[in-house]
């Protein structure tokens, strides 16, 4: 399925520290469909990534970001998340002291404009806990306090369900994961697409096995800063067989 363009990234240019990290990235995201964004260390995906959800670590230095047609280059976090932007951290943060249902309460009731019970959430957290194949009682754990790689990134799954965004952008949300969690993760994102057919989704990944389980509908190659090839899973393959080099452009070119 593929819509009108909800998310685009229009020659995006982003520094951090003075220097630059993207040097002129495009892409558009329409309703529903998955891209996959791969590259080696240090090409710039997490950056792009922190950039999308409004992170003060990086600047933008030229390009913009639309998100439903809004220009969005300048609005922080909190403004990106209300209206429906999710990112998903490669490293979740542990906050101590705050239980998973208590964030979720307070970051749907600032999505949705509306105060929210506790109560209210309980019976759609546990309903989405048994689909990802979470114990309910991490409802009550502090979020992310001694949670096991897998479990960080199975409760990520879990804020995108029941954050219902419009587009989720996921920060190799794969990494540190052996096989069976790397599926569970996989599978999460397949039920809510299953919920939300019109969610449109950004996977940073280093890895074919992520998108082989989620199969995505577009393939984009990050090198030094810039897209440097897009197209599908044919992409993957090639990059599988002949690594980032070919794509390199050679020093002094």
């Amino acid at each position: 399925m593929s819509g009108a363009p909800i998310f685009e990234i229009d020659d995006l240019h982003v520094s951090a520290d003075g220097n630059e990290i993207l040097r002129g990235v495009s892409l558009t995201i329409g309703a529903g469909e998955v891209h996959a964004l791969m590259g080696p260390n240090g090409s710039g995906k997490s950056t792009l990534a922190s950039a999308l959800l409004g992170s003060p670590d990086y600047q933008v230095t030229g390009g913009t970001i639309r998100f439903k047609g809004d220009d969005i280059t300048t609005w922080g976090p909190d403004d990106r998340g209300k209206a429906g932007v999710f990112l998903a951290f490669q490293y979740p943060q542990t906050i101590p002291g705050v239980s998973v249902i208590n964030f979720l309460r307070q970051a749907l009731s600032a999505r949705k404009g509306i105060d929210l019970s506790v109560l209210e959430l309980r019976l759609s957290i546990m309903e989405w806990m048994e689909r990802l194949d979470m114990d309910p009682a991490f409802a009550d754990r502090y979020l992310n306090e001694g949670f096991s790689g897998g479990e960080k990134k199975r409760n990520e799954i879990l804020q995108m369900a029941i954050l219902e965004p419009e587009v989720a952008i996921l920060d190799e949300t794969d990494s540190g994961l052996d096989i069976d969690a790397l599926r569970v993760v996989a599978q999460g994102v397949r039920e809510v697409q299953a919920d939300r057919p019109d969610l449109g989704l950004l996977v940073v990944t280093h890895y074919q096995r992520l998108l082989d389980e989620i199969q995505p509908s577009h393939v984009h190659l990050l090198i030094d800063g810039r897209i440097v090839e897009s197209g599908g899973m044919e992409l993957v393959a090639r990059l599988e067989a002949d690594g980032y080099e070919s794509w390199r452009t050679p020093v002094g070119a």
